[in-house]
């Protein structure tokens, strides 16, 4: 009997240790590094919403949110020193060529529609791509940037080589236009389009994708390094699962979710009407005509990427289909 009672403390004991053991493993969270695309602002928003909500913490995951080195968040990402980034599928495209292509993937949409394109001073022309022509447009030398404003000027009738280029040293876009420092300068309308309309700036504005199809690409988008997400991928799966938990309520409660973000990143309080503003107008693209908040459609993704190929932009030809899954995505 001695013997028999001795022997089942012994296995009590042992189950409550295991037990004891297992509790701490599970409590102890993953951790994750994430680095943004610039400084915080409403693109981010569902970030520092499953950051605040706990969306995170029911995941298991402690996720850091940093900054971007000069570099931008790809190189961190595909060094493995962050797991997860902001990027966008235009400057993706460089990364996925030559002889070392950058091992990084994209995983979610931020917002669904590109909402970037011409800005400019109301009632002087530029409403339309034909009306660059004569103009001073602030540009960043850059030939994809370059290639869709001729783009969109032949279509429109316009001859691109008539647009008086200027160097960008843009940092304010209403002071810039205000100022008659520049004619035209090419901004994401759900933050640099709405500083113009809450400082009540009259503006003329055209959208590159509503010109052509073709630029209706993917900006921003998350980023993920293809090592992390090949070997981890339950906790990738479960990282993006708060993300678009994160993404939904900014979709759903845009006031409440641009208090959060100023929570986050209170220098954004000196500007509070720009903040709720832009919040209202993204809180409806991030999800938009989707049938969730972060999917990628192949052919959008394709399209562009084809039109990359078409006009030699790149070093080499990229594969259309390259550089993006929604394997990541909650059902």
């Amino acid at each position: 009997m001695r013997k028999s009672i001795a022997i089942l403390l012994c296995v009590l004991l042992l189950f409550q240790l295991t037990g004891c053991s297992t509790a701490n493993h599970t409590a102890e969270p993953e951790t994750i590094t994430l680095v943004l695309d610039w400084t915080p602002n409403t693109n981010h928003t569902g970030i520092f919403v499953a950051q605040e909500n706990g969306y995170f913490d029911e995941a298991g995951i402690a996720v850091e949110i940093v900054q971007p080195p000069e570099g931008g968040a790809e190189s961190l990402v595909a060094s493995g020193k962050a797991q997860f980034g902001v990027s966008f599928q235009d400057s993706l495209a460089p990364a996925f060529v030559g002889d070392a292509p950058l091992p990084i993937t994209a995983v979610a949409a931020v917002v669904q529609h590109n909402t970037s394109g011409i800005v400019s001073r109301a009632g002087e022309g530029i409403d339309t791509p034909k009306g660059l022509e004569g103009k001073r447009y602030a540009t960043w030398d850059m030939d994809v940037e370059k290639a869709t404003i001729r783009e969109v000027m032949k279509a429109d009738g316009g001859d691109f080589n008539l647009v008086e280029l200027i160097p960008s040293t843009v940092t304010d876009e209403v002071s810039a236009l205000e100022s008659n420092a520049v004619d035209a300068i090419w901004i994401f309308y759900g933050w640099a389009g709405i500083a113009c309309e809450t400082a009540g700036l009259d503006i003329d504005y055209f959208a590159f994708a509503d010109i052509d199809p073709v630029f209706d690409y993917y900006t921003p988008v998350i980023i993920g390094n293809d090592t992390f997400l090949a070997e981890q991928s339950d906790t990738a799966k479960r990282f993006v699962e708060a993300l678009s938990k994160g993404y939904t309520y900014a979709a759903e409660h845009p006031k409440e979710s641009a208090d959060i973000l100023m929570k986050y990143a209170p220098e954004l309080k000196a500007n509070t009407a720009l903040v709720y503003a832009s919040q209202e107008y993204l809180s409806k693209e991030y999800i938009a005509d989707a049938a969730r908040w972060g999917e990628l459609d192949a052919d959008r993704w394709a399209s562009f990427y084809n039109w990359l190929n078409d006009n030699h932009l790149l070093a080499e030809e990229i594969d259309p289909q390259h550089g993006f899954t929604n394997a990541y995505l909650p059902e």
